[in-house]
């Protein structure tokens, strides 16, 4: 009898290093999914909430190619890096768009003394008169070329690994074009952006190996479970549940009473069950609604209203639904049914 195969453990890569790294982690942490590395020098560790779950520690850049090539099955990286790798023969599918941080942007950016260039418009301009290729330092170069294809500018892409903001003031580059995310490096470099040339808004993603999610039940299991947390997270943060006391013949009556009354309702509705009181005459009932964090003063306010005290506020850390809509898109994407 031939031995079963061993079961291989599922592998997602994450940012090695910079601000997008540590608010990564931070991020898993706070969807329940919090990372254990007890050697900060290793690029390796576990998720001990997913046990089948390994984690590799990359480049924001190589995250990408590692997740195309199969050797990783998932990666959280920059929308810009994934962006400039998409094309017909990608290998990889976005699983979620909008983790919430590590937001910035891809802009063009010109040197300050380009007095006549304010705008888009205007750069193309002054580039049709330089009467040679407009050099454009960058790491994003498919991007950057798509982005230029209506002007039919002569263009001269010039690449960079290294700091690209001083790319001008050698004369290496004509302008530049790199995600920002306060401006301020720019402006220590001189530099400024134009109106129109914003490229690309950018925030971390979740991406996965589409033959993988196709071919491994465990890693399609794996991608609703990322789903499922991140989703929960990023609802709940913005939410909290509200809790009052309020008399009334029956829930019905209390619940009639909140929905002509009031705008604050919660998700699907209010909860409320009977409160016991040593008073037999009196019929109390705990009314609970889930509203945003920007709606509390008004809900605490209206359910006051109608009748409800001692209210009671408390953050909510997650908010799972019943089948998050990211995973009915990630099957169709896979053309997968049910």
């Amino acid at each position: 009898m031939s031995a079963e195969p061993e079961k291989r453990n599922i592998r997602i890569s994450l940012p090695s290093k910079g601000r997008l790294a540590e608010d990564c982690l931070d991020f898993l942490e706070e969807s329940g999914l919090k990372i254990y590395k007890p050697n900060p020098r290793q690029y390796e560790a576990t998720i001990p909430a997913l046990p089948g779950v390994n984690v590799i520690f990359q480049r924001a850049t190589d995250i990408v190619a590692s997740v195309q090539d199969g050797s990783i099955d998932f990666g959280i990286t920059g929308y810009d890096v994934v962006a400039e790798s998409m094309g017909e023969d990608q290998d990889f599918v976005v699983i979620h768009d909008a983790l919430g941080f590590g937001h910035c942007s891809l802009n063009l950016a010109i040197p300050e003394g380009w007095n006549v260039v304010t705008s888009l418009v205007s750069l193309v301009e002054y580039a049709n008169q330089l009467k040679r290729p407009l050099r454009i330092a960058t790491k994003y170069k498919n991007l950057v070329t798509k982005f230029f294809e209506p002007t039919d500018l002569d263009l001269q892409l010039v690449s960079s690994e290294g700091t690209v903001e001083i790319a001008p003031a050698i004369g290496y580059a004509d302008m530049i074009c790199d995600v920002v995310s306060s401006g301020l490096t720019l402006s220590d470099n001189r530099l400024r952006m134009i109106e129109g040339g914003r490229i690309l808004e950018s925030q971390a993603v979740l991406i996965g190996n589409k033959q993988t999610l196709l071919s491994d039940p465990e890693a399609l299991k794996t991608a609703r479970i990322f789903i499922e947390f991140f989703e929960a997270h990023l609802i709940g943060k913005d939410k909290l549940a509200v809790f009052a006391n309020m008399r009334g013949e029956n829930p019905q009556a209390i619940a009639k009473r909140i929905f002509d009354s009031t705008t604050i309702q919660g998700l699907q509705g209010p909860t409320i069950s009977q409160v016991i009181v040593k008073n037999a005459d009196q019929n109390w009932f705990a009314v609970n609604i889930i509203v945003s964090k920007t709606e509390m003063y008004k809900a605490i306010s209206e359910l006051r209203a109608i009748g409800g005290s001692g209210v009671i506020v408390i953050p909510v850390s997650y908010v799972f639904d019943e089948e998050p809509p990211r995973y009915r898109r990630l099957l169709e994407k896979l053309q997968i049914t049910d």
